[in-house]
């Protein structure tokens, strides 16, 4: 029997599973919708699906360096526990070193690709939600490249809940690089300098500060005045370059970067969950629909 495409999809919206595992499924079950769940079971994956509900809001990231490439990282559980485990830092070293190696251009191009085991990455993080019993998911990642007059710095707070990797152009002090990262690890910046900033977010936080300014009951004559010297303290707030360096506050990142003799390329900076919504169940509301099941 023919799989078709609307089969494949009735089976993922049953077990969750992935569309390459749905349609081997149904390929090995001859297109038997209640085989083909069976199966699934059978292989563990749909023990992952039945998870696909729960939010996965804790877990680490990590930074995988070869060479002039390297890959960041954020997979995510469900409970700061299973993050500790060493079959999970397993399986985010594994999912690094493949990102690194194949360069997906997404998570779902990633997902579906196939590892060295004959597994796609989908099945492979189902294969662990099996064995560890929680919900994981890779979340995101970004592939850095860089040349050899150049310098990656990585850094990696509380063991993984904030990850950063960054890009010195024109040195290969691979230390300071480092040093930079921290600070973006502290410091949270949004963007490398003032160039990054769009005119449209100026604009607007230039409207808000003039607002405030008029609404303090400031002179108009002087308003504008104030305003830019406003508007360069929140550029010192969101980019890095404006920023005092956390191991010497009297001097600026772009002078420590400088003194070097390099200069900030990029970086990128996960933090574990930031965005994501995280449920907040009363436990005992939880427990009597555990004990209800």
């Amino acid at each position: 029997m023919a799989v078709t495409a609307q089969m494949v999809k009735e089976l993922r919206e049953k077990t969750g599973a992935g569309m390459m595992d749905c349609k081997k499924a149904l390929t090995e079950t001859n297109g038997d919708m209640d085989k083909a769940i069976d199966y699934l079971r059978e292989k563990g994956i749909a023990k992952a699906a039945k998870k696909a509900d729960r939010i996965a809001a804790e877990g680490l990231t990590a930074v995988v360096t070869s060479g002039n490439e390297a890959v960041i990282l954020e997979v995510n559980s469900e409970t700061d526990f299973v993050a500790k485990n060493e079959a999970f830092k397993t399986l985010i070293d594994e999912l690094g070193q493949f990102l690194l190696a194949n360069k997906p251009a997404t998570v779902e191009e990633a997902l579906a690709a196939t590892m060295d085991n004959g597994n796609t990455v989908e099945a492979h993080i189902n294969s662990a939600i099996a064995k560890i019993g929680e919900k994981l998911t890779l979340r995101r990642f970004v592939v850095v490249t860089k040349n050899d007059a150049d310098s990656f710095g990585s850094y990696l707070h509380m063991g993984g809940r904030i990850g950063v990797l960054t890009v010195l152009e024109g040195t290969t002090d691979e230390a300071a690089a480092k040093d930079v990262a921290m600070h973006i690890a502290a410091i949270n910046p949004k963007y490398v300098s003032r160039d990054e900033v769009s005119a449209e977010e100026t604009e607007r936080e230039r409207e808000i500060l003039t607002q405030q300014a008029l609404n303090e009951g400031k002179p108009e004559n002087i308003v504008a005045k104030m305003v830019e010297g406003r508007l360069s303290k929140y550029f010192q707030d969101i980019c890095l370059l404006d920023q005092p360096f956390v191991k010497n506050p009297d001097q600026k990142v772009r002078d420590f970067v400088k003194s070097v003799g390099g200069t900030v390329k990029s970086f990128v900076r996960y933090e574990v969950g930031e965005g994501i919504e995280k449920r907040q169940d009363n436990f005992a509301e939880e427990v009597m629909s555990q004990v209800k099941k």
